[in-house]
């Protein structure tokens, strides 16, 4: 009868080794990503003249008065664009909750003719350049009289015009079971108590890796308000950050990264907010 060898003390070591070292390789990994971060931190509480010149993240002098001269030193209080980006990214989060899961819970849980081109041309609108519509939608909102207001920035997010999005939640919808709008329907809901009542409160990791990505993309948009935003009273925070920058090489280097730095942390406090939901999201969406 074989006699079974305990295992030896070297074994279990062995099997960290592999772990820790990865551990450290990924951790070697994000330093070097967040290095840009960093570098910018350190910037914002720097002297504008020695930002370049100061080559340690460690700064050698410390200016805190950035924060204050960089909140003022525009034509408005730098507290005026985070209201303006804010009010605009909350309703693009909304505008994009509703009408992508309205056109998504069509596409996943209803039968129609047509669905599945409908479907397919939808997502080729996904493969469409941006930039070949900027000449069209410019004409048409100029022509609509909205140049100058947030309707521009707006409008579109409550009209599903994200396929991105809509593929994302229809992916979702799809793990869902079908005996639930069975048993709905029996129960005699329709299609939209169905959806208001049976599937949107089990999208919510969907609902929010999409207000993540609506939160981001929105904040960061400097071409949009670029093009349609023309009074600094309506500016958002990325054209008010570009206002720092001189074109005759007066910038004001340390307000512009003192800015930039509060213009990153609602963005930093919302994805840390709903990270556990846009892991969630992402893997659920990406088993069917």
């Amino acid at each position: 009868m074989p006699v079974s060898t305990p295992p030896s003390a070297e074994e279990p070591s062995r099997r960290r080794r592999p772990r820790f070292l990865r551990h450290v390789l990924l951790s070697g990994v994000g330093i070097v990503m967040m290095y840009p971060l960093l570098w910018m931190i350190s910037s914002s509480v720097k002297p504008s003249d020695s930002v370049f010149t100061d080559e340690g993240l460690w700064p050698a002098v410390f200016d805190f008065g950035n924060y204050a001269r960089g909140w003022t030193a525009l034509s408005e209080p730098f507290e005026i664009y985070l209201v303006n980006s804010l009010v605009i990214v909350t309703l693009s989060i909304i505008g994009n909750l509703l009408s992508c899961s309205l056109a998504a819970y069509a596409f996943a849980r209803l039968r129609f003719t047509g669905r599945k081109l409908f479907f397919a041309m939808m997502l080729g609108t996904m493969m469409l350049p941006g930039h070949v519509l900027v000449v069209p939608q410019y004409v048409m909102f100029d022509r609509l009289g909205w140049l100058n207001t947030y309707y521009p920035l707006l409008v579109p997010h409550f009209l599903a015009t994200n396929g991105f999005y809509i593929f994302l939640m229809v992916q979702f919808m799809r793990s869902l079971p079908q005996e639930l709008d069975d048993a709905a329907r029996i129960d005699g809901c329709g299609p939209f108590r169905t959806f208001w009542k049976i599937v949107m409160p089990l999208c919510l990791p969907a609902f929010a890796t999409t207000a993540i990505f609506t939160f981001i993309s929105v904040w960061n948009e400097f071409f949009s308000p670029l093009l349609y935003l023309t009074d600094p009273q309506l500016y958002t925070v990325p054209l008010a950050v570009r206002q720092f920058m001189d074109s005759e090489g007066q910038s004001q280097w340390g307000e512009m990264f003192a800015m930039s730095f509060v213009s990153l942390a609602p963005v930093i406090g919302f994805f840390i907010a709903g990270q556990k939901y846009l892991v969630r999201g992402i893997a659920t969406t990406g088993l069917r």
